[in-house]
């Protein structure tokens, strides 16, 4: 079973976003400028940068952008590929294709045919 791993919440105004969060729920929040992109730690994690707490998850801040609009649930599946061709078997649309984040693993996103936009991510560090 494919379970949620993270989550993203878009954000017309990142700083303002980051301000909100970390105040409202002390959330710490660090910024990777080369991707224009903000993690997010809601809970302490490990030496594998995964959560200790079972059922925890961390999550990013991004600029809302066309395909993102509201808060994303990421999915951790084994395979990517093979994710994407059952989400568009089921009914789902791609709307970004696979694309490599860094060495840490393998990210895209897709349409449910209810017209949410969620997360596939696929580790390269098991």
């Amino acid at each position: 079973m494919d379970k949620v791993v993270h989550f993203e919440i878009p954000a017309a105004n990142v700083d303002r976003a980051r301000k909100f969060y970390a105040d409202t729920f002390g959330w710490q929040i660090s910024s990777v400028p080369q991707m224009a992109y903000h993690m997010v730690s809601t809970t302490e994690v490990g030496p594998d940068f995964r959560p200790k707490e079972p059922g925890a998850i961390n999550g990013g801040l991004l600029e809302r952008n066309a395909t993102i609009q509201s808060p994303v649930l990421v999915i951790d599946v084994a395979e990517i590929k093979a994710a994407v061709e059952r989400v568009k078997a089921a009914g789902g649309k791609i709307v970004r294709d696979p694309l490599a984040v860094g060495d840490m693993g393998i990210a895209s996103y897709f349409e449910d045919p209810e017209g949410n936009v969620l997360g596939l991510w696929q580790s390269l560090k098991k």
